[in-house]
């Protein structure tokens, strides 16, 4: 039998990598545009120009803290499309100076499948290996930089180990190429959807020239995300047939996300310092704890040295001998929520293309989860969490059929014990 079903079955949600709840304040900003507020906003009369301003307003409050104008923000359905529409953007419009694109191994899906596509189409990609704690350094963007490279993804923070990714020095690396070489290319993208709430996003500092946001990471609505695009270069639309979004992407405004997106990113850019500070010490006890509770555990990705370094409420772990699928499901029975890797593949049971990507063995990123702190998380959460995970782990050794033999802090392959 496993651990007695607990008395107190609670709630524990600690997958806000994956979505996060729509927070009050946005869904009171959100319900009038349902019902009141439900002119178009191309109309040219009274209740379509309302509404129009109210689009004009959100857009211009979050180009301020990108440090950009309101004319450089697209929305959109979310970090999915944006995605696809800086990467297809760039490839379909410039493809006349240069097929060659640089990206990472450990980026989101909605972008390693777009360049897995272009490829498909005759374009050229170099994939960089980061390193064992998920990091891709500036040099090596530069090395792979050639005359006919037209664009640079890299993201600004994974969503599943948390490396928060060099991206200013990256852009200066970029500039200094453009420069020596005497072009405009290549155009540098980053997918900042887990970094939205928690980091600076100026656009200037960062030397991006397209950043993807979404609402789901933001305490905001599913269903809407922003591209960012610097003035000055064009891209090729994904969507047409209306001249919405600076004729960059046709059809009728989602209004409710416009306005729900506007607000939690205005929520989360006023609390981040403040909530930082509280996720990490959290973390930190949780990662703590754990150590003291459960053998054989590694911890993936950076130290938890802080936010400039890793994500603040990201703590991904492998626990050897058990399969992390198995564990998932035995903590849902206690309320537990939590992930093995990214949502967007949960349909696959291949271990995370990302800890692969850091070298990990096979068996490591078979047992990794990854659990994502967020602001309804208490420290009574963590406590929950470490009354019953040590005793799930435990029986789910006992069922194993492979036990592995050395310390999990080595990278090297394992090799296994008789049962």
């Amino acid at each position: 039998m496993f651990p007695i079903k607990p008395t107190d079955k609670r709630l524990v949600y600690l997958d806000h990598a994956a979505t996060t709840p729509v927070h009050k304040e946005v869904l009171d900003a959100m319900l009038p545009y349902f019902t009141e507020h439900f002119g178009n906003p191309s109309a040219l009369y009274h209740i379509g120009r309302e509404v129009k301003n109210a689009v004009d307003q959100a857009r211009k409050m979050i180009a301020g803290y990108l440090g950009t104008q309101a004319d450089s923000i697209i929305f959109c359905s979310g970090g999915t499309e944006s995605d696809n529409m800086a990467i297809f953007g760039v490839a379909k419009k410039h493809a006349h100076k240069g097929k060659h694109i640089i990206t990472s191994e450990v980026e989101h899906h909605a972008v390693l499948h777009a360049c897995e596509q272009l490829e498909k189409e005759g374009f050229e990609v170099t994939y960089l290996r980061p390193d064992e704690t998920g990091l891709v350094s500036a040099t090596q963007v530069k090395e792979a930089l050639r005359p006919d490279t037209i664009l640079v993804s890299i993201m600004y923070a994974n969503n599943e180990i948390g490396t928060v990714e060099p991206i200013a020095d990256i852009g200066r690396e970029i500039l200094k190429w453009r420069k020596a070489e005497g072009t405009v290319y290549p155009y540098f993208h980053t997918d900042a959807c887990q970094a939205a709430g928690v980091l600076d996003l100026n656009v200037e500092k960062l030397h991006v020239d397209l950043l993807t946001m979404n609402g789901s990471k933001l305490y905001g609505p599913k269903g809407i995300g922003v591209l960012y695009k610097r003035r000055g270069f064009a891209i090729q639309p994904l969507i047409v047939g209306g001249a919405q979004e600076f004729r960059m992407r046709a059809g009728t405004e989602h209004m409710p996300g416009i306005i729900g997106f506007a607000k939690a990113f205005d929520l989360a850019q006023k609390k981040r310092v403040e909530e930082n500070t509280r996720l990490i010490e959290l973390r930190a006890y949780f990662w703590k704890e754990l150590q003291k509770r459960i053998s054989k555990i590694r911890l993936n990705g950076p130290e938890l040295d802080g936010v400039d370094v890793r994500l603040p409420n990201n703590l991904n772990i492998s626990i050897l001998d058990i399969e992390g699928e198995a564990l998932l499901l035995y903590l849902d029975e206690y309320g537990i929520v939590c992930s093995t890797g990214s949502a967007c593949t949960s349909e696959s049971l291949d271990p995370s293309h990302v800890l692969l990507a850091c070298g990990l063995p096979y068996e490591y990123a078979h047992g990794s989860i990854r659990f994502t702190l967020g602001a309804s998380t208490s420290k009574e959460d963590i406590d929950y969490v470490l009354t019953y995970l040590p005793a799930i782990v435990e029986k789910l050794r006992e069922i194993s059929p492979v036990r592995l033999s050395q310390n999990p802090t080595d990278n090297t392959h394992p090799t296994y014990l008789q049962r």
